[in-house]
């Protein structure tokens, strides 16, 4: 692989990961999961909204998947440091597929209740939070070092245009069908979808647990291990820092809980709900495929703190925008920043972690990353309920903006960071 991993020097996505076999089977899989999983996570919203009428039940979806998120991420982590991670991530898989089927079930029997909508996201989160710890911790054993930036730019590439696809179909289906058709449609094709997932992970060779040279002791997927892996972390500032600025972003700046409102009561509804939620992938997508110089920057965390200052402010101005077009074109542009601040931030944890350690600590990331825009949903819906759609929606952008800088001043480690300070693997 060494004649592959030459750098380029163009401003186009880095395509080198992709002569990996495994690498490229894992990635079309991903792919296609998750184009198939924007179709639920548009149809959840939209038939929560349709069965309530309120944005804080909205909301409450998000809180809903937030605690299977924090015992099976942590547990998923801890997990994918002991057992076979091609093992671990089937288990997952299942746990989400059969989950898609109900939701199936539940609109083609007309079943109104809002309370197994969140039943059935707590499960799915669940599955989900199995999974995610050792499908991402796996990138660094199938590629060179070298290429994990632009193994994971692909990865982030790949998923963000499953998000614009996705949302845009189910807004079509929608848009079409009434809502309660148009929901079942969108579940039976995430169900259909989610089965080339299956395959590449079938197809995946075993994947054991690494073991530090000179240990003693077997690692355990339990509390102690779990422990093991946040006393890790609370000792490195990089890390934390890293974690703590997508919190910020996501809690406070996360839009989403308010796209189902703001189609139906300023664009009339139909696809508008569709283009709101394929928004940010567009951005992202794009940012995607113009990301050839994301692998050339050495100052990671500052790069990391600039992204999401740029996010914070996009939604922002997103949020003053009257029409439509406007309003997707500045939630394209946060989208963008927000694919720049994934990929270091997934970088500087997959190459900072030693690999005995990775699949614990991508656990607790998987927490952050999944767990915060739940939490934003929330604060969204229920800040939109007490004031208004336009000062939660606008007020979250600058607020996640100025504490991502308050950050990156009164902590200087993470701006202060380069990729060869990372603590040494002893693999």
């Amino acid at each position: 692989m060494s004649q592959g991993t030459k750098e380029p020097r163009s401003w186009m996505i880095d395509t080198r990961p992709l002569s990996v076999r495994t690498f490229r089977r894992t990635w079309v899989g991903n792919g296609a999961a998750y184009f198939g999983f924007q179709f639920t996570a548009v149809a959840v919203p939209v038939q929560m909204f349709a069965v309530t009428g309120s944005t804080t039940w909205v909301g409450l979806l998000g809180v809903a998947g937030l605690v299977p998120l924090l015992i099976f991420g942590l547990w998923g982590g801890a997990a994918a440091d002991v057992v076979d991670r091609r093992k671990l991530l089937l288990t997952g898989s299942v746990v989400t597929w059969v989950t898609t089927l109900a939701l199936l079930v539940q609109a083609m029997l007309g079943v109104r209740s809002g309370h197994l909508l969140l039943l059935l996201t707590a499960v799915q989160s669940a599955g989900f939070a199995v999974s995610s710890p050792a499908r991402q911790a796996i990138v660094p054993r199938i590629v060179p070092e070298s290429l994990v930036p632009a193994a994971n730019t692909l990865n982030y590439t790949a998923s963000t245009a499953g998000g614009v696809l996705g949302p845009l179909a189910a807004g079509v289906i929608i848009g079409i069908w009434s809502t309660g058709t148009g929901v079942i449609v969108a579940y039976a094709l995430d169900a259909l979808l989610f089965t080339v997932t299956f395959w590449a992970t079938w197809r995946l060779p075993g994947i054991p647990p690494s073991t530090p040279s000179g240990a003693t002791e077997r690692p355990s997927a339990g509390l102690r291990g779990i422990v093991i892996g946040l006393r890790f972390l609370v000792t490195q500032p990089v890390l934390l820092l890293s974690f703590a600025v997508d919190l910020v972003a996501m809690v406070f700046a996360m839009p989403r809980a308010l796209f189902p409102a703001v189609a139906q009561e300023q664009f009339g509804g139909g696809s508008a709900v569709g283009w709101l939620y394929s928004a940010i992938a567009i951005g992202a997508m794009a940012g995607g495929l113009t990301s050839g110089w994301i692998g050339r920057v050495k100052r990671q965390g500052l790069a990391l703190i600039a992204a999401v200052v740029a996010w914070g402010v996009a939604i922002a101005l997103s949020g003053l925008a009257h029409s439509l077009w406007l309003m997707v074109l500045m939630l394209a542009v946060a989208g963008a920043a927000d694919l720049v601040s994934a990929v270091y931030r997934q970088t500087i944890m997959q190459t900072f972690a030693p690999d005995h350690l990775r699949g614990r600590l991508q656990g607790v990331f998987t927490v952050v990353v999944a767990g915060g825009p739940r939490l934003g949903d929330l604060r969204a819906g229920a800040t939109a309920d007490l004031t208004s759609v336009t000062t939660s929606w606008v007020g979250g952008g600058l607020v996640a903006a100025g504490l991502a800088v308050v950050l990156g001043l009164t902590s200087p480690a993470l701006i202060r960071y380069r990729p060869e300070q990372g603590p040494s693997d002893d693999r």
